[in-house]
């Protein structure tokens, strides 16, 4: 992320530039922000996300291709928030951890950001099929489809993620972008993902829409409502930060170049920055609030857990609970 006069960790979308007219002030509150948030956002994402997971293999049915996804995605969030806590030691003791993994580990984060905007795209496709046109989408449900849905998307990926990899370097103590073109690029290739996706999702959203005012199927609404909540939690959380690092591209071209519109910048982009890196633990929240099956299945465990506490004798297994699932749609919604 750009810093505001203090030297921050580099990350996919990290690129420390200072401008040609005027220095930034300096952000003494980044600082402990930064600090506090960032371990409390890796707390809860290791707690939500790995309930979630916890909670789909206990529960849910892995033949559902929308459960795969969410698994994957919650992979995803896992993988972005648990490298949280390294930029953090980046910051306060530079990098220590070396070249390789300072490459490796800003292909990680990538690949956790790609595969997250991939995951909710397709599942936004693959319920618009469902609600649109049900009958396309039986073959999807193949343990091989599943299979190979998961692989090319986790592949592409990794391949669009290559590029910042192999840009970061270690310079003077810290792992950044060896060169600013490398930060034009991922910023660009970042934003047309983005963009990209936001479009198809719209488009599909617009014909469900459509579809369910003629429909009467509940089932379909509950459904339909978490992926679309998910999804403009996760627009909400980027957008911003995606348009204050375009910005940024702009500054560093020198096409911004006033010095009070580059301070405003500074601001945007480390409060953006904050509330995108957050996302990581903002679905297990929308699950609990939304979810009505993930609300069930998690009072399910809890009682589970507190009867055992307790050294009672667990109860018998509920309709919800392996080996008898119910089906009431196409994932724990």
């Amino acid at each position: 992320m750009e810093s505001s006069g203090i030297t921050e960790f580099t990350t996919a979308f990290d690129y420390e530039f200072t401008s040609f007219l005027c220095e930034s002030e300096t952000f003494v509150f980044a600082t402990r922000i930064t600090t506090i948030l960032y371990c409390l956002v890796f707390l809860l994402s290791l707690v939500g996300n790995g309930l979630v997971l916890w909670i789909l293999m206990k529960y849910e049915s892995l033949e559902s291709l929308t459960n795969v996804f969410i698994l994957n995605l919650c992979l995803s969030d896992l993988i972005f928030s648990s490298l949280l806590p390294v930029w953090l030691s980046a910051y306060y003791w530079k990098w220590v951890l070396g070249e390789f993994l300072c490459k490796l580990l800003n292909l990680f984060f990538s690949v956790s950001l790609y595969s997250s905007i991939i995951f909710l795209t397709i599942m936004t496709i693959y319920r618009y099929l469902s609600v649109v046109s049900p009958l396309s989408t039986l073959r999807v449900h193949t343990l091989r489809c599943r299979v190979w849905a998961t692989i090319a998307i986790w592949a592409a990926s990794i391949l669009s993620s290559i590029p910042d990899a192999i840009s970061h370097e270690v310079i003077s103590g810290q792992c950044e972008y060896s060169e600013p073109r490398w930060f034009l690029a991922s910023v660009y290739q970042h934003n047309i993902f983005f963009l990209l996706s936001l479009g198809i999702i719209l488009f599909c959203y617009v014909e469900i829409l459509r579809t369910l005012l003629r429909s009467r199927s509940k089932r379909h609404h509950r459904t339909v409502r978490l992926i679309f909540t998910i999804v403009v939690a996760y627009f909400l959380s980027w957008a911003p930060y995606n348009l204050v690092l375009f910005l940024k591209t702009l500054q560093q071209l020198r096409i911004i170049q006033s010095c009070e519109v580059i301070q405003q910048l500074e601001y945007a982009v480390q409060v953006c920055n904050k509330v995108a890196f957050s996302h990581c633990c903002f679905n297990p929240v929308l699950y609990v609030f939304v979810g009505v099956k993930f609300r069930r299945h998690l009072k399910s465990l809890l009682r589970q857990f507190w009867l055992c506490k307790q050294q009672v004798p667990s109860p018998i297994p509920t309709p919800h609970s392996p080996g008898a699932f119910n089906y009431e749609g196409a994932s724990f919604y």
